[in-house]
C-alpha cells in the first residue's frame, strides 16, 4: 500500500485554498447547469445549434472577447468604484441583459453576447483584484482574458489535452509577442476557440423552449457563476504561486491528483 504525501512545507490554509482551486479548475459544470436550465440532456443540448449558425458563433465569441477586452478593464470596479459588492452588481447586469437577449430569441442572444461577455470579465478582473492581482500590470489584461479558456472547451479535446496546465502552458505560447496591454491576434484566437464551446452551450439553452426572457436571465446567471468560480480558481492559484512558489504549488496540485486517483488504481490492481 502507498502513501502520497502532500509537500510538507506547504500550510494547511494555503493547501485548503489550493484543493478548493483544484476542484474549480478540473470540475467545470457549464454544461450540466445549462442542460439542467432547458430540461434537456447535455449532449443533446450541444446538438441544438443548427450546423448553419455555427460559424456565426465563432465568430460572434471572438468580437464578444475583443469587445469586452476595449470596455471590461476600463470601467472595472478598480476604477469605477460600485456601490453594492462586486458579486451582487454583476449578476444584476446578468440578468438583465440576459433577459434582453432571451426576450428576442436566438438573434436577441448573439447580439447580446459581447454584453455579457464584458459583464463577465469586469467580474473576472474584480476577482482578481481580490486575489491580489495588480490591475495595472501589463499582463492583467490576458490573465483576465485567460478566464474564458480555462473555462471553456475545445472540440479536439481529451482528458490529457483539457488539463488546468496544459491549456495554461498553451495559452503562454499563444501570447509571446504581446506588449504591454496589447494582446496579439493569435492570443484571442486561441481563446475564443475554448470559449466558443460555453458560447454555443449558452446559445442553445437560450434557444430552447422553455421561459423567453426569464430563461435569458436563468442562463447568464448560471454563466456568471460558472466563470467566477474558474476565475476564483485561476487567481488563487497564482496567488499562492507568489507566495510559496510555483514548483511548490505545481508539486502540491500532482500529489492532490495522486491522492484522487490512488484507490481507483489500488482496486484496479
Amino acid at each position: 500500500m502507498s502513501l502520497t504525501i502532500l509537500p510538507a512545507q506547504l500550510p494547511a490554509e494555503a493547501l485548503r485554498d489550493l484543493r478548493a482551486a483544484r476542484d474549480a479548475l478540473e470540475n467545470p459544470s457549464l454544461a450540466a447547469r445549462l442542460a439542467g436550465l432547458a430540461g434537456l440532456p447535455a449532449e443533446a443540448l450541444r446538438a441544438r445549434l443548427p450546423a448553419a449558425l455555427q460559424g456565426g458563433v465563432d465568430g460572434a465569441a471572438r468580437a464578444a472577447l475583443s469587445l469586452a477586452m476595449g470596455a471590461a478593464l476600463r470601467s472595472g470596479p478598480a476604477v469605477v468604484p460600485l456601490p453594492v459588492p462586486s458579486s451582487w452588481f454583476h449578476r444584476g447586469l446578468a440578468a438583465v441583459s440576459g433577459a434582453m437577449g432571451g426576450a428576442f430569441g436566438l438573434p436577441g442572444t448573439l447580439v447580446e453576447l459581447p454584453v455579457s461577455t464584458t459583464i463577465l470579465l469586469r467580474q473576472v478582473a474584480a476577482i482578481a483584484g481580490e486575489e491580489g492581482e495588480d490591475l495595472d500590470a501589463p499582463e492583467a489584461a490576458a490573465e483576465c482574458l485567460k478566464v474564458f479558456a480555462l473555462g471553456g472547451s475545445s472540440p479536439a479535446d481529451d482528458a490529457a489535452e483539457s488539463g488546468y496546465f496544459t491549456v495554461r502552458l498553451a495559452l503562454a505560447e499563444a501570447l509571446k509577442g504581446t506588449v504591454g496591454r496589447t494582446i496579439v491576434p493569435g492570443f484571442v484566437a486561441a481563446v475564443a476557440a475554448r470559449f466558443v464551446g460555453p458560447v454555443g452551450l449558452k446559445v442553445s439553452a437560450q434557444a430552447a423552449p422553455i421561459l423567453g426572457a426569464a430563461a435569458g436571465a436563468a442562463v447568464n446567471l448560471a454563466f456568471l457563476e460558472h466563470f467566477r468560480g474558474v476565475a476564483r480558481g485561476h487567481f488563487t492559484l497564482r496567488r499562492l504561486e507568489r507566495t510559496h512558489g510555483a514548483a511548490r504549488i505545481r508539486a502540491a496540485w500532482d500529489a492532490l491528483s495522486a491522492a484522487r486517483d490512488e484507490p481507483f488504481i489500488a482496486r484496479g490492481r
